[in-house]
């Protein structure tokens, strides 16, 4: 995992994105704003100046509960909707952590020791997707598996959204998704 790269500003290491009944919804993990202009990812703080963890929850219950695996897994993700969280890179490994246990695959990660550019025969993609400008490398390889959605009904199927939504809509089947979408 990267720890030393400097924190980008509303990229993927704070939000993620879910459907609801009124479509697409950015859950945003606010940060305590940082007097220095260039802050290492391992060092940033979540902030609670807002009850961004009630208002998540809430989301995530109305979007969700009518899922077939959401009274499954729900009480193993609660406490990261009423634990208080020092530092975001901590919050999710740990995240990363519990979603890898409940769906039982191995969780092992290595700390980067510094930040390194990519360089060489190395292809850098910490950047490569970005909410704001929607730049996505063409994978050729990675072709996401279609599964039922809440309000796919709705709204089509939605690739790309947090994994609560494959978790909450196929369970343990949700392992599976990910193999065929990696051919």
């Amino acid at each position: 995992m990267e720890k030393h790269e400097h924190y980008n500003k509303q990229s993927y290491r704070n939000r993620c994105t879910i459907c609801t009944a009124n479509g697409l919804l950015d859950l945003v993990v606010p940060v305590v704003r940082s007097v220095q202009p260039k802050i290492r990812i391992g060092e940033v703080s979540i902030a609670y100046d807002t009850p961004w963890q009630k208002l998540h929850f809430k989301a995530i219950e109305s979007a969700y509960r009518r899922s077939p695996f959401y009274e499954y897994y729900i009480d193993s993700l609660t406490p990261f909707f009423t634990g208080h969280y020092r530092l975001l890179y901590e919050f999710n490994i740990l995240i990363m952590r519990t979603v890898c246990h409940l769906l039982d695959m191995p969780f092992r990660i290595a700390e980067s020791e510094a930040y390194t550019k990519g360089t060489g025969h190395c292809i850098d993609l910490r950047n490569s997707i970005h909410p704001k400008n929607h730049r996505r490398l063409p994978d050729p390889d990675f072709v996401p598996v279609r599964y039922t959605q809440v309000f796919s009904d709705r709204f089509g199927f939605h690739p790309n959204l947090s994994i609560l939504d494959m978790l909450f809509n196929m369970g343990a089947d949700s392992v599976e998704v990910i193999r065929r979408s990696i051919p």
